[in-house]
């Protein structure tokens, strides 16, 4: 009994290490004078910080992410939540296809999938290539699997059919009843899949440098940047990458929190 008991907190604490230490590695480092020639860094200063938030280039590129990340994250949710709420209710024939569409993204490198935006978009009428646009919708397609999978289960895990009839008796459409009824719902696996999206988006460095580059410069291609000349501001910007997406994930958390106490708050009276 004490084996078994013990393998948990060992476990537990393996996977704790794991995903901490290289953080709190890279956070020291960032802040370290020097550290090369022992175990520990020889001294602290907060000059990298100063450098690399210091320019223009920095609270530009961060803007431009936040505002491709949360338009990803707001796209997402628009085609994703009706299109599998149609297939659960009217549409059962096309769920197949759409969990194989959401898997495909999974198989296509990103080269790949930005050659393929650029030769399509590129034939419509509409100017998209090399606007923040063509990003925006490149990330829609990377990051439908994780809404898609978020939404599913949430909508899996309740009755869709009895809850739409329910309100649909009352009086309301299909439109107010996915709104009203639905949504709140489902709202946890929305914001799980916005979580997932977002940090997929915030992150994302292939495809940003490939269809907008310095025309659009985004945090990531921001962050390689430093790579290649100051490990020691690269590591800054990465734990600030790091510390936003943390924070988001906090704010999207929160608000899901407080819209279901409200809910609850409206139900008992």
């Amino acid at each position: 009994m004490r084996q078994r008991a013990l393998w948990r907190p060992l476990a537990l604490g393996g996977f704790v290490a794991f995903m901490t230490v290289p953080l709190v590695a890279t956070a020291l480092f960032s802040v370290s004078t020097r550290w090369d020639r022992t175990l520990w860094p020889e001294g602290f200063t907060l000059a990298w910080w100063a450098r690399v938030t210091g320019r223009a280039a920095f609270r530009d590129t961060l803007v431009n992410s936040l505002l491709v990340s949360l338009a990803t994250v707001l796209g997402a949710a628009l085609l994703v939540t009706p299109a599998v709420y149609a297939s659960r209710l009217r549409a059962p024939w096309a769920r197949p296809w759409i969990e194989l569409l959401a898997i495909v993204p999974f198989g296509l490198p990103g080269v790949v999938l930005a050659l393929s935006l650029i030769r399509f978009y590129g034939q419509v009428p509409v100017p998209l290539v090399n606007t923040p646009a063509i990003l925006v919708a490149a990330y829609l397609v990377l990051t439908l699997p994780f809404m898609h999978r978020s939404v599913a289960n949430a909508l899996d895990a309740i009755d869709v059919r009895t809850l739409t009839e329910a309100a649909q008796s009352l009086g309301a459409g299909a439109g107010r009843a996915l709104i009203h009824v639905v949504l709140p719902n489902v709202a946890t696996g929305v914001v799980n899949g916005g979580l997932l999206v977002f940090s997929t988006a915030f992150a994302e460095f292939t495809l940003a440098n490939l269809l907008v580059g310095s025309r659009f410069k985004t945090f990531p291609i921001y962050l390689v940047e430093f790579t290649r000349f100051d490990a020691r501001q690269a590591s800054a910007l990465a734990v600030i990458s790091f510390a936003i997406a943390w924070a988001a994930s906090l704010v999207l958390m929160w608000a899901a929190g407080r819209s279901g106490a409200g809910r609850e708050a409206v139900t008992m009276r």
